[in-house]
């Protein structure tokens, strides 16, 4: 339990609008605890930072993995990246900035592009399959990105509809 509140202050820090700010004081700060707790549950700040990623990477990953179409997969991913900036910067800006998930982030890419290589049942190519898979979600983080950065002027409805057309047009050429 202590090692969720701490996980939840992680993702608050490490997601800020101003960029990551995770201090073991800081953490502990946020979260209510003292350092006792936190060493409890990890060996060290990196540690505690893959962490936090490994915890919103894998909220990514099943709200992905429940989606039946496109839109709901969309829908579910913005709901949880949009909705709650905190953790689309997470996912999307915190591994430029947090040099402890350059490799944590490279770890996780492979298994975004096999679910959505997964989902492309109507391309039967498996070569054909993970190149459009992985050119998918390039441009997709590259959308997302832009759009929490604030980049991108669409509105909410605009940004999901221009993300499932992008999925279902690539699909549907192949």
């Amino acid at each position: 339990m202590r090692r969720d509140e701490l996980v939840g202050a992680g993702v608050q820090l490490l997601g800020g609008e101003s960029g990551p700010a995770v201090t073991v004081r800081a953490v502990c700060r946020e979260a209510g605890l003292t350092e006792r707790y936190f060493y409890e549950s990890f060996a060290d700040r990196d540690e505690f930072v893959r962490a936090v990623y490994d915890d919103v990477c894998t909220r990514a990953m099943s709200a992905l993995m429940s989606a039946t179409t496109p839109r709901e997969a969309v829908e579910r991913f913005v709901a949880l990246m949009v909705d709650d900036p905190v953790r689309g910067r997470v996912l999307l800006l915190a591994p430029a900035v947090e040099p402890v998930l350059v490799q944590s982030g490279a770890e996780w890419m492979p298994n975004f592009i096999d679910l959505l290589q997964g989902k492309l049942t109507q391309i039967g190519d498996p070569v054909r399959q993970k190149m459009i898979a992985t050119s998918l979600i390039g441009g997709l983080t590259a959308l997302f990105t832009a759009y929490l950065d604030g980049r991108l002027a669409a509105t909410r409805e605009q940004f999901i509809d221009y993300c499932v057309d992008m999925l279902l047009s690539r699909v549907e050429t192949h």
